[in-house]
């Protein structure tokens, strides 16, 4: 494949540095979760931490995958849906200024917003409000959206419209394209463990997971056993380990990629977001899986250093390094 469109909440992340975690314990927030909260209670999480660290950066998972893709120099669309007010605007053209096609809808309500609570051992937990993103429907999906793109990639994060989750993927596969999906959150996995089974089982071609969301959606607490199973009912599987790499299946055949081990685990948002991109953006280039999987691991390891999903452009000529590297396979975990 050479070309990948996303489809995700299209959002604006602030990230908040915590002291400690007692915060997550006063809102009910399980800690490394993403939860969908309204306007009020994401007002009040904020008033709560309003003399704590914070920083705005772009967000949305899929977004953030597309972004990154698109510095990766893959060629990269998104699809979403903004308010019509600065936020929005700001979204959209961003997206244009990092070579990426916006498919941005606008809705009526205000641009969606992620407060991102990051823990003192650099574990994230979200608080969502979705805001215009919810807005969007499989209705504004046409074929036309899909044409001259080889794979969708979809955010387990939109599985809240289980309707348009199913549409686009349905829309896609009869235009031609892969469907990849990344499953998000283990919390996600378990509350629509059903309806997730059935949209992989017949259209899914590629999924990435972490530990914790393989076991949620299999049933299988070794990661690979839970690869074994989604393998049954999926092309190419991924299965991210945490400090021990990532799992990898296809054909039949299961690779064991490492991590980058020299990276500083500060704040883990954007980590798996990250890794979709480099290994997708490897696939574009025709890599090997094993380099895909190195590739991924190196911007996942270079993600979880910085605070948020913003890179200095000194850090992406080190990642351009270390790629270029793995392309000549002098660099492989």
């Amino acid at each position: 494949m050479k070309k990948v469109i996303g489809i995700g909440n299209a959002l604006t992340d602030i990230l908040i540095n915590l002291q400690s975690d007692k915060i997550l314990e006063t809102f009910g927030l399980p800690k490394g979760s993403m939860s969908l909260v309204d306007a009020a209670l994401q007002l009040k999480i904020s008033e709560s931490t309003a003399d704590l660290p914070r920083t705005l950066s772009l967000g949305g998972s899929a977004g953030n995958t597309i972004r990154a893709m698109a510095k990766l120099g893959a060629q990269t669309g998104f699809i979403g849906k903004v308010g019509w007010d600065k936020t929005g605007d700001f979204f959209e053209k961003a997206l244009e200024n990092l070579g990426v096609e916006p498919v941005i809808f606008r809705g009526k309500n205000h641009s969606g917003r992620c407060v991102s609570l990051v823990s003192t051992d650099g574990e994230r937990t979200m608080a969502t409000y979705l805001g215009a993103a919810l807005e969007m429907t499989s209705g504004e999906l046409k074929p036309e959206i899909f044409q001259d793109y080889d794979c969708l990639y979809i955010e387990g994060y939109l599985v809240q419209d289980h309707d348009l989750i199913r549409s686009a993927a349905a829309l896609a596969k009869r235009c031609g394209l892969k469907v990849a999906i990344d499953l998000a959150s283990f919390n996600i996995v378990e509350e629509n463990l059903d309806f997730l089974r059935g949209l992989v089982e017949e259209y899914v071609d590629i999924l990435f997971a972490n530990e914790q969301e393989a076991a949620a959606f299999t049933g299988e607490q070794d990661p690979l056993a839970a690869v074994e199973v989604i393998s049954r009912v999926c092309e190419l599987t991924v299965v991210k380990i945490g400090i021990r790499g990532a799992y990898i299946k296809y054909n039949g055949e299961v690779i064991h990629v490492g991590i980058l081990s020299a990276a500083k685990r500060v704040d883990t948002t954007g980590a798996g977001d990250f890794y979709a991109a480099g290994f997708l953006a490897g696939m574009c280039e025709g890599l090997s899986l094993r380099q895909c999987g190195t590739i991924g691991a190196i911007i996942a390891g270079k993600v979880i250093e910085v605070v948020g999903t913003t890179f200095s452009e000194e850090v992406w000529e080190e990642v351009y390094r270390l790629i270029t590297r793995v392309k000549s396979e002098k660099y492989l975990f």
